[in-house]
């Protein structure tokens, strides 16, 4: 299979405009969730989330998120002209629907996906067309995949991820009728746990064959070993008890890249802190792992959960646990659940290997895993 390396990336999140800046805050224990104070909370059932400082939009009638990905985009070297672009997000500038629905201005032409791929794509100075991805909160993990898959083919000679989410009311009055929020920052793996915490953000990943990037003297950032994806189909919200799917998904992921369980070093799992989707990320790491589960964390107690735009900014975070060896806190964290005691703590942990599992979970029983590799130049 051609190897596939992640050679320039992007990100911003709640803690920072850059992989360094929420990096230092995940080491520090810091969580970016707090007062919602963009729009009314009185009427959900949490008033807290994970918000980008500043985040305003463009115009009256605009989204908050071309500033968003503008400021992520800003971030990132030249791209080549022949990449594949692949965007991420569940809900796109639902802002601007938003603004339409209570009769202010709103700029229409600016809702369909298609425009925002065709502004990125100008942005980037790119020559071929794009697609995006809304697989729920599995999206920009699958994007990746996607990615990788049609470098390996050779379908592209490179491909850009771009990821992004926005907190938004329509989105909070959604996960608040669902009883799905947290009424505090969220705890991830926590014996108490009460639902998850919205968050935003955005990341762009530039995935290239290995041979041109050394080539074009591209640096090496981490590599996209494999990948898998598995409905489990139980449920319209809930995933399957059992983790059929994130079983499947887990083995697809080990077997494309050809990897034994027990040579993973890390887990970076979804882990929202709702009840049933972090026992079934444990049970199904039981069964995939043999009952003997790598060190294990989720950022979201820091960031909240930012949907579509989780799995691109995980991936970052993931290649820099990798590379500095060491896997952050869970954030939020007290007491861990039974059975994941030792295997989730609330300080950063030592990791041993050069490979780390990333896995994403959405609505619809949607399960969607990565293999990450350690890059060499960082």
């Amino acid at each position: 299979m051609t190897d596939v390396w992640i050679t320039d990336m992007a990100v911003v999140t709640g803690l920072g405009d850059s992989l360094a800046t929420t990096w230092q805050g995940l080491m520090q224990g810091r969580s970016a969730i707090g007062p919602v104070t963009r729009f009314s909370t009185d009427r959900y059932t949490t008033h807290v989330a994970a918000c980008v400082n500043g985040l305003e939009p463009e115009s009256p009638d605009g989204s908050r998120l071309w500033p968003l990905l503008d400021q992520t985009l800003a971030g990132l070297g030249p791209v080549p002209s022949d990449a594949l672009l692949l965007t991420a997000t569940t809900k796109g500038p639902i802002d601007i629907l938003e603004n339409l629905r209570r009769g202010r201005p709103a700029d229409t032409q600016a809702l369909p996906m298609a425009s925002w791929l065709a502004r990125i794509s100008r942005r980037l100075g790119l020559t071929t067309g794009g697609i995006n991805i809304s697989a729920a909160c599995a999206s920009s993990t699958i994007a990746v995949a996607q990615g990788a898959a049609a470098i390996g083919a050779g379908r592209a000679g490179a491909a850009v991820i771009c990821c992004m989410d926005l907190v938004s009311e329509f989105v909070f009055s959604g996960f608040s009728a669902l009883q799905a929020l947290s009424p505090a920052a969220c705890r991830p793996f926590d014996r108490d746990r009460a639902g998850l915490s919205l968050g935003e953000g955005a990341a762009a990943l530039v995935l290239m064959p290995a041979e041109r990037a050394r080539r074009e003297g591209q640096r090496h950032l981490g590599s996209v070993l494999g990948w898998g994806m598995a409905n489990d189909a139980a449920h319209i919200t809930a995933p399957a008890r059992d983790g059929c799917g994130l079983i499947q998904a887990c083995r697809q992921a080990l077997a494309r890249a050809g990897l034994e369980a027990p040579m993973v070093a890390a887990i970076g799992a979804h882990g929202t802190g709702t009840v049933y989707n972090d026992l079934m990320e444990l049970t199904a790491f039981r069964a995939v792992f043999d009952g003997r589960i790598p060190p294990l964390h989720s950022i979201k107690g820091a960031l909240g959960h930012s949907l579509g735009a989780a799995g691109g900014i995980e991936v970052a975070v993931g290649l820099k646990a990798l590379a500095e060896r060491t896997a952050p806190p869970t954030v939020g964290l007290c007491q861990p659940v039974d059975g994941a005691e030792g295997l989730i703590q609330a300080a950063p942990v030592t990791i041993a290997g050069d490979c780390l599992l990333r896995s994403n979970s959405g609505f619809g029983g949607i399960n969607a895993v990565l293999i990450l590799g350690r890059g060499a130049d960082w």
